[in-house]
Order: C-alpha cells, then sequence, then structure tokens
C-alpha cells in the first residue's frame, strides 16, 4: 500500500489495511445503523448524557466511512475507537465484575466492546509506534 522506498515508516501487509477496512465498515454500517436509528426515533425521552453518546457513536459511525476509503489516513480514528473500548473495559466492566454490580446493561455494552480484540491483533502497531510517538513533534509555531 505505501511506497517503501520513499515512505519514513515501516511498511504495511496488504491483509492489515484490507481488516482495517473492514473494521470501518462494520462501525460504519453495523454500528451506525444502530446509532442513527437510535437517534433519530428514539431520543425524545432519552437523558441527556445518552443523547450525546448517541451522537457521538453516530459520527464515529460517519467518519468510518472515511475509514473505508483511507485506511491508513483515519488510522487515528481506529485507535480512538480501541482506547475508549479498552478504557471503558477495564474500568468500568472490569470495575463491575469485581464489585459484583454486573448488570445486563454492562453485560450487553461489554459484549458490544469485546469485538475491539480484533483491532489489537491487526493494528500494524510498529506503523503505529513509528507514526505517532517516535515522529518528531510538528513546530508549535512556524520557522521565520
Amino acid at each position: 500500500m505505501q511506497d517503501n522506498l520513499t515512505s519514513p515508516y515501516p511498511p504495511i501487509a496488504n491483509w492489515r489495511v484490507h481488516c482495517i477496512r473492514f473494521n470501518f465498515l462494520l462501525i460504519a454500517v453495523v454500528m451506525g445503523a444502530y446509532a442513527w436509528y437510535r437517534l433519530l426515533f428514539e431520543s425524545a425521552d432519552v437523558p441527556v448524557p445518552q443523547t450525546l453518546a448517541r451522537a457521538m457513536l453516530a459520527g464515529l459511525a460517519l467518519m468510518s466511512f472515511l475509514g473505508v476509503r483511507y485506511p491508513i489516513q483515519m488510522l487515528p480514528l481506529m485507535l480512538y475507537e480501541l482506547v475508549w473500548k479498552t478504557v471503558w473495559i477495564v474500568l468500568i466492566a472490569f470495575r463491575a465484575w469485581l464489585a459484583g454490580k454486573w448488570t445486563a446493561d454492562i453485560e450487553a455494552l461489554f459484549h458490544d466492546c469485546l469485538g475491539i480484540v480484533f483491532a489489537y491483533l491487526f493494528m500494524p502497531w510498529r506503523y503505529v509506534w513509528a507514526r505517532y510517538v517516535v515522529q518528531p513533534m510538528e513546530p508549535l509555531r512556524r520557522a521565520k
């Protein structure tokens, strides 16, 4: 997918790119259909925090269509998806399970978040490291 002779980043295998693209497609279509339906037709008497979450997920689904077309350029969006689900699983679901406060709502969201395991497997971690950690920061001001 990238020119290995001119790119300063490690190459990404085509199968990883296609897995990322497929994951974006799943987010856009499956989660998008669910989020948009609930946002458009079930938000009248819902508490504000839930409507906010629905709007954010609907926006994520729309942005995921760009990830289908440009999977590597939209990798930060996939990283965001990976991070928020991991944080929720570790800090909310796991702690609720430890405290014996596991509910049907937590279980349902837990199952929705489990797919993130696949993102950990196909994420091009060497590229992510080189692109987002090792690469020098963009300058805060323009050079004069």
